[in-house]
């Protein structure tokens, strides 16, 4: 079977196993976060945490709750990888330095992962298990209770409540994510992903001595790493490491755990604003742009020119052997149009215009499919974007799902869309004027330039995935990345919930003959288009000076 095959043949049978969860899962997703019971398992968190779950919240209310559980988690995380020398089963590791504590902290409750250090030669049983894999379950459940709080906005008229945050909260961990991790944690180690608590052992006979590895919690935070679009891998190879992924049907089952949930969200929205039809017309917008990028990246990546490409079927550099280029291909697409940023291949020894997919994917907002929740409500953002872009077409008030965009919706709308290219482009640029910040590439020219401009894309788009020739483990870039990540993360959700807020309080608008109908197939389109459109006015000049020209050059 040739390369090119086998690929188109994955991901066929990755959309099929998509298709077949679809229903269940969105419809199983609407029906938690309608529920008014609670279950005794729940009853016990909200009385540990002092909460009152039935008690509905105005959107400024389900903010500080947002912000002061990440606060909290940021402050704990921190804490616990500065003691981590004084713990038990940390391994004998010393405690992490505090840049690179603030780092991680944050990166891990920005649901982003950035790991600027080596997992299993920094980071212990106790920080792995307790504090990163816990990071990884509830910074999902953030996200997708501000999803949840948007659609609720749509839903709901003349009244500002948008639900319960702890509610939200703990329904999306306990009842949605925590199922699946478990069942997803016995596949993978059906599958030869190592679960342990072992301690530093030496294993083979290499040139020049043995390797050492440690054991670990592996396959349960491989599981939520995927599953929550995190992407923060146990050990420095991250999903190209075989104790995380060690076979082909792994691979294909870690691609799956990353789209179902984004994916499946869209018949959530759907079920849960009275309308399948305009769940389905968000889910053709997110599948266009993955099916398009993924064929896109396979194409660049398999039609490398000179002798070498030709004697390895394609740009084998930076790809593991176990997967080859499809299944790598297909991998690093749904990683960087997601928040996950997992990777099973090097994204910087991809061609330059590979690279350049990876970028682009992440500075469309991450919203095809997107991160859980978070892909959701950046999409319904552009949605409402390409509304008000239609009415200005035709000369009349735009309408979304029955709510006027005004002035003051498409303020929070457009200040949403402005953030993250205003924190990646300014780091960028400051990175480059200062001379510190620039000795840490390990490459010039147009690659080079790729590397911080990765960096910080993946940073403030909270996905976490690198061009690892950059050597971010200094004070500068642990700083400003850590920045970025939480001022990309928690800024947004500011506007996200402003703008439920706003729409919740609406008198519903009745359709006329003049109601832009966002069901159809050519809402799809002029979204598609809105998308593409803004992101490339955005960050055209920089794409042009990086991936853009190392293709053109290659």
């Amino acid at each position: 079977m040739s390369p090119v095959l086998a690929g188109v043949l994955q991901l066929l049978a990755l959309v099929v196993a998509l298709g077949l969860s679809y229903r269940p899962l969105g419809d199983h997703m609407a029906k938690v976060y309608s529920s008014e019971k609670h279950y005794k398992p729940e009853k016990w968190i909200y009385k540990a945490i002092g909460a009152q779950p039935n008690v509905e919240m105005r959107w400024p209310a389900y903010l500080r709750g947002v912000l002061a559980f990440s606060a909290v988690s940021v402050l704990f995380l921190y804490l616990l990888q500065r003691l981590q020398g004084s713990l038990p089963g940390s391994l004998g590791f010393v405690s992490i330095d505090p840049d690179q504590a603030f780092n991680t902290a944050a990166s891990f409750v920005a649901n982003t992962n950035w790991q600027s250090y080596y997992g299993e030669q920094a980071m212990g049983h106790v920080v792995q298990t307790g504090g990163l894999a816990v990071q990884n379950f509830v910074s999902a459940a953030v996200g997708m209770a501000v999803a949840v709080a948007l659609v609720r906005g749509f839903a709901r008229s003349r009244t500002g409540e948008l639900g319960n945050f702890w509610a939200d909260l703990v329904r999306g961990t306990v009842r949605v994510l925590l199922p699946i991790a478990v069942i997803g944690a016995l596949v993978l180690v059906a599958c030869g992903a190592i679960q342990n608590f072992s301690g530093i052992h030496e294993v083979g006979q290499f040139t020049g001595g043995t390797q050492q590895w440690n054991g670990g919690a592996v396959a349960s935070q491989e599981v939520i790493k995927e599953l929550g679009t995190n992407g923060g891998g146990y050990f420095n190879a991250n999903s190209a490491h075989p104790f995380e992924n060690p076979n082909g049907l792994s691979n294909l089952f870690e691609v799956y755990l990353i789209l179902v949930i984004p994916f499946a969200l869209t018949r959530t929205f759907g079920r849960m604003v009275g309308s399948l039809r305009q769940g389905y017309a968000i889910l053709g917008t997110m599948a266009v742009i993955w099916l398009g990028f993924t064929a896109l990246m396979m194409w660049t990546e398999f039609a490398g020119k000179g002798p070498a490409f030709e004697l390895a079927g394609g740009a084998m550099e930076g790809k593991e052997t176990r997967f080859g280029i499809g299944a790598s291909a297909i991998f690093s697409v749904a990683t960087t149009l997601t928040s996950t940023g997992a990777v099973n291949s090097f994204h910087s020894s991809n061609t330059g215009f590979g690279g350049g997919i990876n970028l682009l994917g992440m500075q469309l907002g991450e919203i095809a499919p997107g991160g859980v929740g978070s892909g959701l409500y950046g999409m319904l953002i552009m949605a409402i974007i390409a509304v008000f872009i239609a009415g200005l077409m035709v000369g009349r008030t735009p309408e979304y799902l029955g709510k006027k965009i005004g002035t003051r919706e498409i303020k929070f709308a457009a200040c949403y869309i402005l953030i993250t290219p205003a924190l990646v482009l300014g780091f960028t640029a400051a990175s480059f004027v200062l001379d510190t910040p620039a000795q840490s590439m390990t490459n010039s020219g147009a690659h080079g330039f790729s590397e911080i401009l990765y960096a910080y894309t993946s940073g403030a788009n909270n996905n976490g995935s690198a061009f690892a020739g950059l050597n971010a483990d200094t004070q500068w870039f642990n700083s400003t990345i850590g920045i970025a990540m939480l001022l990309g993360r928690f800024l947004p959700m500011v506007f996200v919930l402003a703008l439920a807020g706003s729409l919740a309080e609406q008198q519903p608008v009745p359709e006329t003959a003049g109601t832009l109908r966002t069901e159809k197939p050519l809402f799809t389109g002029l979204l598609v288009g809105t998308i593409m459109i803004i992101t490339g006015l955005t960050y055209f000049p920089a794409l042009a000076l990086g991936p853009l020209a190392e293709g053109l050059a290659a």
